[in-house]
């Protein structure tokens, strides 16, 4: 069988009861401008919600928006649940209103990187682009 490399599929989502996703729909625009297949799933979204559509969606990668002081526990939880389901392999990065000193711990407990307010829309395009890979798919 022939192998076909699709695009990079990437799943943003607003988790709890953050209300305000300007930057995140922000990010999602850029990212779906470059070329990448961007799936936003909106605002208040459970763990649980996100990772089912992780994998309704068969995505290599999600981006957490949270600006509400909850990412030691919601980056963490997330990643332990994708692990649980088999599904380590997708990328978790995200960004918001996140203490510099807290981005090791997270990095520690398995995100790829944290993205904080005014980074450059083009930085967090070269990331992906260097950082996240497709999934192939038979033909």
């Amino acid at each position: 069988m022939e192998e076909k490399e699709r695009k990079i599929k990437i799943l943003v989502a607003k988790p709890g009861l953050d209300g305000h996703d300007r930057g995140a729909k922000v990010v999602a625009r850029a990212l779906r401008d470059a070329g990448f297949e961007v799936i936003y799933t909106g605002l208040h979204q459970s763990l649980d919600q996100i990772v089912h559509a992780a994998i309704e969606e068969d995505v290599d990668a999600i981006g957490l928006s949270i600006l509400s002081g909850a990412h030691m526990y919601i980056f963490p939880s997330l990643v332990k649940m994708l692990k649980e389901q088999g599904l380590e392999d997708i990328v978790v990065f995200g960004g918001g209103i996140i203490p510099t000193d807290d981005i090791p711990e997270l990095e520690n407990a398995g995100v790829k990187q944290i993205f904080l307010p005014g980074t450059p829309l083009e930085e967090i395009i070269e990331w992906v682009r260097e950082n996240v890979k497709p999934r192939t798919v038979s033909l």
